[in-house]
């Protein structure tokens, strides 16, 4: 998924703001479901909850640019999923991360539904 820098995402500077390398990837997470008409929940109180992130700032980005958010699986669990996110500015790697996602239901962890880990896990 690739993403334009605003204003709005830099500090003073005009330096990519760190938190919103985070948000970045949360949107590339969202965009896998939308571009299937669909969203990362199943029904009512369920949905990915993220319990762990490893994150490492490798560069920055700037005003102006255009980075693109890449997402791969690493492991593959009953209720839960382990991603590693890579944003890149002009083909050079400035951030990655790696996030463990547990699917809950009301509060508690549950098998990912099959329709949702095929469009989490699907290449392109």
């Amino acid at each position: 998924m690739k993403i334009r820098i605003y204003y709005e995402d830099t500090d003073a500077g005009g330096i990519v703001y760190h938190t919103n390398y985070i948000k970045y990837c949360e949107r590339a997470r969202s965009e896998l479901f939308f571009k299937r008409d669909t969203t990362p929940t199943d029904g009512k109180n369920s949905g990915f909850v993220v319990k762990n992130i490893s994150a490492n700032f490798l560069g920055m980005a700037y005003l102006g640019d255009m980075v693109e958010v890449k997402t791969e699986v690493i492991i593959k669990k009953i209720s839960s999923i382990t991603l590693k996110q890579s944003i890149l500015s002009k083909d050079k790697k400035i951030f990655e991360m790696d996030i463990l996602l547990v699917f809950v239901r009301d509060g508690k962890p549950k098998r990912i539904p099959k329709n949702l880990l095929e469009i989490i896990t699907y290449k392109e």
